[in-house]
């Protein structure tokens, strides 16, 4: 027995002297395949040089993410450690039991004073206003857009914008302002106004539309009560859908499945003169490899609404432990070191959009990339969609209701908003929230 922990010792100091822990832990995070994860991966391989613990980023494709990762969570299995899941996760997450509760490592690490408010009420509470955590901010994101400078800046179209309008060709500051850009630059078979969300498999169109409805001053409903009559359905939503379906006039043809590639091709193919998409996306469109037109790409918030609101809906994810890991006191040291200014720092000049508050409001951030500072700006005044379990149902319901109005125009505006109330109604009251 002597010998044996004699030699124990013995090769414990040598991986010791080697640099290396005698025993080192292997962490894996499961997220979906982009390229925040790829940067994620390079982060973490810096925390495995600074402790010895291996760390993994296992990626699957989006539309198979939400699939693979509750049929993990459900069958209660530990293949994954922590989980990168999308803020409407956070509802079924914490009630079906499949994250830790974070509340105490908030409270020991002051948590929700380090990253930015709006992150950590819709990345890591539920439910709303409880002040229970169940997830660090991980990736911040939410809707902006990019733009053709070069059209935007040619004297001609400049002069003939000024002609017709009255008013300077320039970055719109409100929706009325990208209403008249979109239609000047809509030129079919040559080029066209605007690219926006269409697609309605997932939550692209929910997130073009509420674009405009929270800048109209409008919301989803009460996210206390969940009442959704007066709300979703109110005079400021009917004008905002209204508004979204005129926006959709002026793309370009065959546009009615839009997402998050095609957003981009509007700027890389000379499609369209302004194209709204997450932030997340905008790193490939200032690189001339994948964006021709990158020297020509500008970028920019989104724009307020008739009564000077300004809102833009939130994209973007934070990180959780499942609960079902034989990993977690390892998975907690991983999350201190995550959170820490010098680590938040890094994950930014990687690629990451860091939710940090400090390090969004330095001047290194903002003007790190063309699109940093829209991002600073947008990152404190965002919304987020239902957040609760049945939130798949909900979503579902909008894409029923709202796509063939915006892309067929069938129906009216308030039609398709009052049939989407009344759906929500009876989904909110099957759940006993109502």
């Amino acid at each position: 027995m002597f010998k044996q922990m004699c030699i124990g010792l013995l090769v414990g100091v040598a991986l010791m002297l080697a640099g290396k822990p005698a025993s080192a832990t292997e962490l894996t995070i499961f997220w979906a395949e982009w390229d925040p994860a790829n940067y994620l991966q390079e982060l973490v391989n810096e925390y495995e040089r600074q402790t010895g613990v291996k760390v993994t980023v296992e990626t699957t494709t989006w539309p198979g993410f939400q699939t693979k990762a509750f049929a993990e969570f459900n069958a209660r299995g530990d293949a994954y450690d922590m989980v990168v899941g999308d803020s409407q996760w956070l509802g079924a997450g914490s009630t079906g039991g499949h994250y830790v509760e974070l509340t105490d490592f908030y409270t020991k690490h002051d948590v929700a004073e380090l990253m930015a408010p709006a992150t950590v009420e819709f990345y890591a509470e539920y439910p709303g206003g409880s002040g229970r955590y169940w997830a660090i901010p991980l990736e911040g994101d939410a809707i902006g857009w990019a733009y053709r400078k070069d059209w935007f800046e040619d004297p001609k179209e400049m002069a003939d914008f000024k002609a017709k309008y009255n008013y300077d060709l320039a970055v719109p500051k409100t929706f009325k302002e990208m209403r008249d850009i979109a239609e000047f630059f809509y030129r079919p078979d040559q080029r066209y106004g605007i690219a926006i969300y269409t697609d309605n498999s997932y939550d692209g169109l929910v997130g073009g539309f509420e674009s405009v409805l929270f800048s109209y001053g409008g919301e989803l409903g009460d996210y206390a009560t969940y009442q959704v009559d007066g709300f979703i359905n109110s005079d400021r939503a009917v004008a905002a859908l209204e508004f979204y379906r005129e926006l959709y006039k002026f793309t370009p043809p065959g546009w009615a499945n839009a997402n998050f590639g095609e957003e981009n091709l509007a700027i890389t193919e000379s499609l369209a003169a302004m194209s709204m998409n997450y932030f997340a996306f905008f790193p490939s469109l200032t690189n001339e490899a994948s964006n021709p037109n990158a020297n020509n790409t500008g970028f920019f918030a989104n724009p307020a609404g008739p009564r000077g609101d300004q809102f833009a809906p939130l994209g973007g994810q934070g990180i959780s432990i499942i609960s079902y890991s034989q990993k977690q006191d390892e998975a907690l040291k991983f999350l201190e070191w995550f959170i820490k200014d010098e680590t938040q720092k890094r994950w930014a000049e990687l690629g990451g959009y860091t939710c940090s508050a400090a390090v969004l409001k330095s001047d290194a951030f903002q003007n790190a990339t063309p699109y940093n500072r829209a991002f600073y700006e947008t990152m404190f005044k965002v919304k987020d969609f239902w957040a609760v379990p049945e939130y798949a149902e909900l979503l579902q319901q909008f894409n029923q209701r709202v796509y063939p109005y915006v892309t067929g125009d069938q129906g009216t505006a308030r039609e398709t908003l009052d049939a989407l109330a009344a759906d929500w109604n009876a989904t909110f009251k099957k759940y006993g929230r109502q």
